[in-house]
C-alpha cells in the first residue's frame, strides 16, 4: 500500500512541457546574407530561430555588430538534481551569445566554429531568480580566430556567470 501512495504522489508531481520550433531548413534562405543580417532577421522573425532557442526557451534576442544578448527565465525544467539551473544551460546560453557576436562580424558565406568556451558559474541560479541576460561580446577578430566574451547576468546587475569563448572563422 505504501508503494502505491508513493507512486502516486510521483505522478501526481510530474510537469509537461511543450514546445513547436521552425524547420532550421528555413534558415536556408539566409544564405547570401552577412552574419548580421542573418541574425538580425532571425531576432526580427524574419527568419526561423534555430531549434535550440524554443528548446531552452530564450526569451529575447537582440543584435547588434559584435554584440548579442539573449534573456532567460530560468523555469523548472532547466534544473538540475540540486534545485538549480543546470550548467549546461548557462553554458549554452554563454556560448550562444559569444558565437553569435563572432558571427556578426562575418561576411555572407562564411561560418564559424566554437574551438572552446571557458566558463565560470558564480551564483546559484534558480525560477526565483527572475529574467536573468546573457551578452556576448567579441573581444578579437582575426583573418582565422576570433576571441569573444559572455556574461550573464540577473535583474538587479549581479555577475552569475562568465565565459570566454574562442572560434575558428570558417570559409
Amino acid at each position: 500500500m505504501m508503494e502505491t501512495q508513493n507512486l502516486d504522489e510521483a505522478a501526481a508531481s510530474v510537469r509537461t512541457r511543450i514546445f513547436t520550433w521552425a524547420d532550421p531548413a528555413g534558415i536556408a534562405a539566409g544564405a547570401g546574407m552577412t552574419g548580421l543580417e542573418l541574425l538580425t532577421a532571425m531576432s526580427e522573425g524574419r527568419l526561423p530561430s534555430p531549434p535550440v532557442a524554443s528548446m531552452v526557451g530564450f526569451r529575447t534576442f537582440e543584435v547588434a555588430p559584435e554584440v548579442v544578448t539573449v534573456t532567460l527565465d530560468p523555469q523548472e525544467f532547466h534544473y538540475n538534481p540540486l534545485g538549480t539551473v543546470h550548467g549546461g544551460v548557462i553554458a549554452t546560453l554563454l556560448d550562444t551569445v559569444a558565437g553569435c557576436a563572432v558571427h556578426t562580424t562575418l561576411p555572407a558565406g562564411v561560418g564559424y566554429a566554437s574551438l572552446d568556451l571557458a566558463t565560470k558559474f558564480l551564483r546559484p541560479i534558480t525560477a526565483g531568480s527572475g529574467t536573468i541576460t546573457a551578452r556576448g561580446t567579441v573581444v578579437h577578430r582575426g583573418s582565422r580566430t576570433a576571441l569573444a566574451e559572455a556574461r550573464l547576468t540577473d535583474e538587479a546587475g549581479r555577475l552569475l556567470a562568465t565565459a570566454t569563448s574562442t572560434c575558428v572563422i570558417l570559409g
